[in-house]
């Protein structure tokens, strides 16, 4: 997934300031599900949520104002009430690595209590 890099996303200096990481990894996560077939709102309809439970970055290289980055998104496992999913995001022309991040998601219910991944779920998400 290709995001340019506006004036908002940045700190006083011009540089993408940390906490936007996350919001980018969202919008890969998001993007990856629908790529797999998975539409999170139905999902949700149907009392079948992802959250985040645990999030990390480790920032290697600043993105700065008018750059284009690629976000990738790979799946590391699903199993159980939990999906691990990792991410790489490049400066897309030079691709020069910037942040390596990791996210586990947990199933939960509208009660918000643990629920089993389906092998529906699963099963899209190895594609």
């Amino acid at each position: 997934m290709e995001i340019k890099i506006y004036y908002q996303d940045t700190d006083c200096g011009g540089v993408v300031y940390y906490a936007n990481y996350l919001t980018y990894f969202e919008r890969a996560r998001t993007e990856w599900f629908a790529e797999k077939g998975i539409n999170i709102k139905k999902y949700a309809d149907r009392g079948i949520h992802f959250v985040v439970r645990h999030a990390e970055a480790e920032f290697i290289s600043p993105a700065v104002y008018g750059d284009t980055i690629t976000v990738h998104t790979y799946l590391e496992s699903a199993e159980g009430v939990r999906i691990v999913l990792s991410y790489k995001i490049e400066e897309k022309i030079n691709k020069r690595l910037l942040v390596t991040g990791k996210t586990t998601l947990v199933c939960v219910d509208d009660n918000f209590k643990p629920r089993r991944l389906s092998e529906e779920i699963t099963g899209k998400m190895k594609l």
